[in-house]
């Protein structure tokens, strides 16, 4: 929040900084984590895939990837975080407010995912993922 003051010695207005009514952001997800909680989603889907797939998929491997996007996009929107991230206290909010992320958001984000984009940076270090539809992960307290 911005305060203008009126600053009697010199006759001039002043900026000044207030941070009392801030919001507490909450840190960033190392990226140790993020890889660890994807590890986790593509083994949990994995595993539904191959249970699936003899008798209602045929092709395990594709389908893989389809129930990773349904599982990551559903639970982010509905919780916040994939099981992954659930497991390993990561949440997905918006940047740099951090607030809900939208449905919308949540799904060209998870579609990125999938195309292999977290392997592009930006020159901040932030996945071009998180770049594009304005969120980031953030550890939970």
């Amino acid at each position: 929040m911005l305060h203008l003051c009126f600053d009697p010695a010199d006759s001039a207005m002043v900026e000044r900084m207030s941070w009392e009514n801030q919001p507490n952001l909450l840190p960033g997800a190392s990226l140790g984590r993020r890889l660890i909680a994807l590890v986790i989603d593509w083994t949990m889907c994995r595993l539904v895939a191959a249970l699936l797939s003899p008798a209602v998929i045929p092709d395990s491997t594709f389908s893989t990837l389809i129930i990773f996007y349904l599982e990551v996009c559903l639970f982010t929107i509905a919780f916040g975080s994939s099981a992954g991230q659930r497991i390993m206290a990561i949440k997905v909010l918006t940047y740099p407010d951090q607030q809900r992320v939208t449905a919308g958001k949540v799904a060209l984000r998870t579609l990125l995912i999938c195309l292999v984009f977290p392997a592009i940076f930006t020159n901040n270090g932030r996945p071009i993922h998180d770049f594009v539809t304005q969120s980031q992960t953030v550890r939970q307290a």
